[in-house]
């Protein structure tokens, strides 16, 4: 299976790419990186068009497919550009996430013959920030299930309004209206500090919670 990690969006308040914020020494997509190769994986790309990716050592994919959609309501295109459209199994990764050694291990080890999603959900962990969930990586074996569900999102865009639209994305792979109060829940969980970083400020206390 190969690994994708998915770098997209612009964050020029910060005049950097978020993934590329350093976390206990290293950038949050290199310390990505890092917990793959150690469970084995060699398989490791970055979908991006920053050429800032390219000091890691695996490939960068660039954006330009056809699942590009232009922003419209809550829907930014990288959203969905992200998923750099494969015909092998793939393991969609999001580059902004620090993971844990258990939650890399956790998504490698999940077996799937068609698309599992994996997150944060209630209750939460002590070591856990945030106080909502949060999408982390997207398995896929069945790639055609994924590339229609991206064709109808596009069809969808002005219907979607979760943040993060990952939310809105499952609930059309799992055959769920996008226009209703409702998540789809039957994701595998990821229980520990395993989040995204919003902000800056956020980065020591992450750092505190961090032993690995």
């Amino acid at each position: 299976m190969k690994y994708i990690i998915m770098c997209g969006g612009k964050y020029k308040e910060w005049q950097t790419p978020r993934q590329l914020l350093t976390v206990k020494g290293e950038a949050i997509v290199e310390r990505t990186i890092r917990l793959l190769k150690e469970n084995g994986i060699t398989d490791i790309a970055i979908s991006s068009d920053d050429p800032a990716f390219e000091r890691f050592g695996v490939p960068v994919l660039r954006h330009n497919n056809h699942f590009y959609a232009r922003k419209q309501n809550n829907c930014d295109g990288y959203w969905c550009n992200a998923f750099y459209p494969t015909d092998e199994p793939t393991c969609y990764i999001f580059g902004d996430v620090i993971f844990s050694p258990a939650a890399i291990r956790k998504i490698i080890e999940t077996p799937t013959d068609d698309i599992e999603l994996f997150g944060s959900a209630p209750p939460f962990a002590p070591e856990y920030p945030k106080k909502w969930v949060e999408p982390f990586a997207f398995k896929v074996t069945d790639t055609d299930h994924l590339k229609r569900a991206c064709r109808k999102m596009k069809e969808l865009n002005d219907k979607c309004w979760r943040t993060p639209i990952s939310w809105d994305l499952w609930a059309v792979i799992k055959g769920r209206p996008v226009d209703e109060d409702i998540y789809v829940k039957d994701y595998t969980v990821i229980n520990d500090y395993t989040c995204d970083i919003d902000h800056r400020r956020e980065i020591p206390e992450l750092e505190s919670r961090i032993k690995e």
